[in-house]
């Protein structure tokens, strides 16, 4: 049975040297941590501070492994790993509770240099859900698993499996209750092995309402031989019912990479990423229509999102190094480094 290890491949790739072709960086990463109605004043300092920390550490845990010649796939695996195991993010711990007081867990990986995928949706066990979509895309036949199944296949795989309460945090548990109530439904007995209760900032939670409603984690990636790769992760939205799937484990919708044209990854709400598949949608207007990379997600996110009525965002990275990032909301936690020394972490739609 094959187990990630990221080290291992990094180190075994530190052999082959970088066959850039074209002009631009010999790597280059983005990544984002959710995007909603972020404002200035909203946050406390500290908090504010703690999620510019987070998200530089992603870019350093990505130019790790870019940097020494690792692959795309292994930076999105290594960096999406970090977050997903970081409680301010809605995915891994920290992911949002469904109606029935359960984390339900969604995950997609793209290879741009085959347009390989692999993606699951709706496990509760699993700690790392990207690595369980990049063991279905390297390790099986199909290109996506839900449920019971997917996490059968992770015990096969030999991946790290966790109880539920690994997922709780005080904060999105907190916020179930205050969904439920709001739409008269019933609140769920706490989950078993969940620590006591502790108290909860209220005006956090109006935060969290605000900006997480459909807050995911995502990165694309290019690496010195040239390939794109692309990966999403998410907890989904709080008190979702009836077992609802968004756009993050959907190919072409919430995740997409192709050499071709670019890699996306994508937060918002769902229904409407799913409506205009809006990753794969980006990338053929660069490919087909010949729009920059700028151009054609601001076309995606800022025109034809907008119109259908739908609200997120998207960053993006194409094969010249070309690097871009585009949302319709008052901010998005993003980040963005290549080996030419650029390294953006921003919050607010003011910045740069």
């Amino acid at each position: 049975m094959r187990k990630f290890l990221l080290a291992a491949a990094t180190a075994a790739l530190l052999a082959t040297p970088a066959t850039q072709a074209q002009d631009g960086p010999e790597w280059a990463l983005v990544v984002h941590g959710g995007a909603g109605v972020i404002e200035r004043g909203a946050m406390t300092p500290e908090t504010e501070a703690a999620y510019r920390a987070s998200m530089q550490a992603a870019l350093d845990r990505g130019e790790a492994v870019l940097s020494a010649g690792g692959r795309a796939l292994d930076a999105i695996e290594a960096v999406i790993q970090e977050m997903e195991d970081d409680p301010l993010y809605n995915a891994g711990r920290g992911a949002v509770f469904t109606a029935a007081g359960t984390n339900e867990l969604d995950a997609s990986i793209m290879d741009g240099a085959t347009l390989n995928a692999g993606a699951v949706a709706g496990v509760t066990q699993v700690r790392h859900p990207i690595t369980l979509a990049r063991a279905v895309m390297e390790e099986s036949r199909h290109v996506m698993l839900q449920g019971e199944g997917a996490e059968t296949f992770a015990s096969e795989q030999e991946l790290e499996m966790v109880p539920g309460s690994y997922f709780f945090t005080e904060r999105r548990w907190a916020a179930l209750e205050r969904s439920l109530g709001r739409l008269g439904l019933e609140i769920p007995p706490r989950p078993e092995g969940a620590p006591d209760p502790e108290p909860v900032d209220h005006g956090m939670l109006d935060r969290d309402a605000r900006e997480h409603r459909f807050g995911t984690v995502g990165v694309v990636a290019l690496d010195s031989d040239g390939n794109i790769a692309a990966g999403t992760s998410t907890g989904g939205t709080t008190a979702k019912r009836w077992g609802r799937v968004g756009d993050s484990p959907i190919i072409g919708a919430g995740t997409y990479a192709n050499n071709e044209s670019c890699g996306v990854s994508a937060t918002g709400t769902g229904e409407y990423f799913i409506r205009l598949t809006i990753a794969s949608r980006i990338c053929a207007l660069v490919e087909f229509e010949g729009l920059s990379l700028q151009e054609a997600s601001d076309q995606v996110i800022i025109e034809e999102l907008t119109e259908l009525g739908g609200d997120g965002g998207i960053v993006a990275l194409a094969p010249d190094g070309q690097i871009a990032w585009s949302f319709n909301t008052p901010g998005m936690y993003r980040a963005k480094a290549n080996s030419e020394g650029l390294n953006v972490v921003g919050i607010y739609g003011d910045e740069d």
